[in-house]
């Protein structure tokens, strides 16, 4: 499968995932690690890729989505934006409503998985 086809299907198949520098325990990047911390507050269920170890897809994803910046997050095949405009949405409460209406909270806790990339 190539790089594209891969996003593709990786955006398709997870219904919150985060495209970031590093992993949410162990983030290789302030912002990356914001939006982990965000997600995290906000109880959500999540999937990521970590760009880092993925270079193709590194390469490959602002392409793709027309955004040059990492992270990225994607709610149900939606580009939703990167630190800046996830950050926004969480202090206007905005990105719960989003998160709750799409099904993607767990009110015990946060539960986390790596996407084979």
């Amino acid at each position: 499968m190539d790089t594209l086809a891969r996003i593709q299907s990786q955006i398709k198949n997870n219904a919150l995932l985060l495209y970031m520098k590093g992993t949410p325990q162990f983030p290789q990047c302030g912002f990356s690690g914001q939006v982990a911390h965000i997600l995290k507050v906000c109880k959500a269920k999540y999937a990521y890729v970590n760009i880092l170890e993925n270079p193709d897809i590194r390469q490959t994803l602002p392409v793709y989505a027309n955004w040059p910046t990492f992270p990225q997050l994607y709610l149900n095949g939606e580009l939703i934006g990167g630190c800046d405009i996830v950050t926004e949405l969480f202090e206007k409460g905005d990105l719960q409503n989003q998160l709750n209406l799409a099904g993607v909270t767990a009110p015990e806790m946060q539960a986390i998985q790596a996407v084979e990339a």
